[in-house]
């Protein structure tokens, strides 16, 4: 097993789209939007996408999270998203 390497920071560049810096140094930019755009509960950020902008760092880094209009927690975990950082820069890499 290995460990999950916490995120440092967070933040928004465009609606679905975050950039992300782990504890270790890495750094990437994470594209969300295939999978806000489906299911249930993102629908409160389709519908007002400026909630987007609300993305919380959790105290540990190990998630980023939204309250959605009911106060539920919509998360994405660290490890998930250094993979997703990292393959998709891996696809842009191969890209250009």
């Amino acid at each position: 097993m290995t460990d999950i390497v916490a995120m440092q920071s967070a933040e928004p560049v465009i609606f679905g789209v975050v950039k992300i810096v782990w504890k270790d140094g890495f750094a990437g930019i994470v594209d969300l939007r295939p999978l806000l755009g489906k299911g249930e509960m993102f629908a409160f950020l389709r519908v007002n996408p400026e909630r987007f902008d609300d993305l919380k760092l959790e105290d540990h880094g190990h998630k980023i999270f939204w309250l959605d209009d009911e106060g539920d927690e919509i998360d994405f975990g660290s490890e998930s998203l250094r993979q997703r950082a990292e393959r998709q820069a891996g696809l842009l890499h191969l890209a250009s």
